[in-house]
């Protein structure tokens, strides 16, 4: 794992850990604040012109998202980096450029 995101995971870490909030987060738990701190990512846009979108809002629940999505790779001791970039070319392989190249159609529709 990338020396930034091990150092933002450990600091998480003893963040709760010094806090005794461990016993709080179980997957299901964990995976729940995250989708709840997306929706609050969304409230951030709605409504608004995207110009018009505080830009301190967007990072404040975007940093919650991070954090939470963290957690839940070190509750099952996952590679960040390691599963995004497998993703990534898991990606290439359903949306080759000379397909999906200025398209928003799903794999499927291609």
């Amino acid at each position: 794992m990338t020396n930034d995101i091990q150092e933002i995971i450990e600091t998480l870490a003893k963040f709760n850990d010094d806090r005794d909030w461990e016993q709080f987060h179980n997957a299901k738990d964990l995976a729940l604040a995250l989708s709840i701190e997306a929706a609050e990512l969304n409230e951030a846009y709605l409504w608004k012109n995207v110009e018009d979108v505080k830009i301190e809002k967007v990072k404040e629940e975007l940093a919650d998202v991070f954090n939470y999505a963290f957690m839940i790779a070190d509750k099952y001791n996952l590679d960040v980096k390691d599963i995004c970039l497998k993703k990534i070319v898991r990606n290439a392989e359903k949306y080759p450029v000379e397909k999906a190249k200025g398209s928003s159609k799903k794999y499927n529709e291609l």
